[in-house]
């Protein structure tokens, strides 16, 4: 996928389904709501590890355009 704007969209991880297991294993034996405030906390942490607003709104564009 060519870029557009400043987000990465390849996969930069070197095994992929590796990091999905990771965040699937975060997930087991928790409630909804325990889940949905996970999710929370992770976005956080993720968007301030990013640290540029630019690349988090290209982010939150392509989450609400896939969903």
């Amino acid at each position: 996928m060519s870029p557009v704007g400043k987000l990465a969209r390849d996969s930069r991880f070197a095994d992929p389904d590796a990091a999905f297991r990771l965040l699937a294993h975060a997930h087991r034996d928790l409630d909804e709501q325990a889940s949905a405030a996970l999710n929370a906390r992770l976005v956080l942490i993720l968007a301030n590890h990013i640290g540029d607003e630019e690349v988090l709104r290209e982010a939150v564009a392509l989450a609400r355009e896939a969903g």
